[in-house]
C-alpha cells in the first residue's frame, strides 16, 4: 500500500492541478468574445464544410465540457456553453471536435484503433473495480492469482486505450489550430489563436495525466500479482 500511495498521490495532485488549470483557462477564454462573432455551432459547420464533410451533423448536448465526436452516428456534439457561445473557448473546442470528424473522414489509423477498442474498454471499466477487489482478496487469503490476473489484463487494456488516446487528441487539436490559423474569418487576431492554442494544450494535458495514472495503476497491481505468484 505504501508503494501504491507513493505512485498515486503525486499523480492525483497533478491531475487535480491540471483539471483546475484547464477549467480556469476555459472559463477565462469563454469570456473572450470572438471578433468574428461566430458561435461554436457556426465554427464547427465551417470547419466541416471546408474539409469537404457534409454528412456530419452538429448537435447540442447537455452537460458541461461534454463535447465529443461520435463516429457511430457521425455527429459533433457540443455542450450548450460551446454550441451557442461566441467565445474563443467555444471556437477552440468546436474546432477540436471537428478535428475528430476530419480524422474519421480521412481514416486516421489511431482513431480507428481507438474506436475499435471502445466496446471492450467500456465493459472492462464497468467490471474492473470489483474484479480487482476480489482478485486481491483471493490472492491474499488463498494464493489463487487467476482473478487478479484477469484484473491486470483489464487494466492493461485501459492503459493501452489511454495511451492510444493521446495521439488522437493531439492530432485533433493540431488540425483545429491549423484550420483556425488559416481562416481569418473565424479568428481574426493572433491573440485569439494563441488563446485557442493555450486552451487546447491544457485540455490535452488532462489526457496525458489520465494515461500516466492508468500506467501507475497497472504497474502497482501487476507487481502485486507477480510478487505473490512467486511466493
Amino acid at each position: 500500500m505504501g508503494v501504491y500511495l507513493i505512485l498515486i498521490i503525486p499523480i492525483l495532485i497533478l491531475s487535480m492541478f491540471v483539471q483546475w488549470r484547464f477549467r480556469n483557462k476555459f472559463s477565462k477564454y469563454a469570456e473572450m468574445q470572438l471578433s468574428s462573432g461566430l458561435s461554436g455551432k457556426e465554427v464547427a459547420e465551417r470547419m466541416l464544410h471546408d474539409n469537404g464533410i457534409y454528412d456530419v451533423k452538429v448537435m447540442n448536448t447537455e452537460g458541461q465540457l461534454s463535447d465529443h465526436y461520435n463516429p457511430s452516428d457521425k455527429t459533433v456534439n457540443l455542450s450548450t456553453d460551446v454550441f451557442y457561445s461566441r467565445s474563443v473557448a467555444a471556437a477552440a473546442v468546436a474546432a477540436h471536435e471537428c478535428g475528430h470528424a476530419v480524422q474519421h473522414a480521412k481514416s486516421y489509423h489511431w482513431l480507428q484503433l481507438r474506436s475499435s477498442m471502445v466496446p471492450v474498454v467500456s465493459i472492462s471499466s464497468n467490471l474492473l473495480q470489483w474484479v480487482l477487489i476480489i482478485g486481491v482478496v483471493l490472492i491474499g487469503f488463498t494464493g489463487n492469482p487467476i482473478v487478479l490476473a484477469i484484473g491486470v489484463v483489464g487494466l492493461a487494456l485501459i492503459t493501452i486505450f489511454s495511451i492510444i488516446t493521446l495521439p488522437v487528441e493531439f492530432d485533433a487539436s493540431n488540425r483545429a489550430l491549423a484550420w483556425l490559423k488559416n481562416n481569418n474569418s473565424v479568428m481574426q487576431t493572433q491573440e485569439e489563436n494563441l488563446q485557442a492554442k493555450d486552451a487546447l494544450w491544457w485540455a490535452a494535458m488532462t489526457y496525458v495525466v489520465a494515461a500516466v495514472g492508468a500506467l501507475a495503476n497497472l504497474l502497482y497491481y501487476a507487481s502485486m500479482l507477480f510478487s505473490r505468484s512467486r511466493d
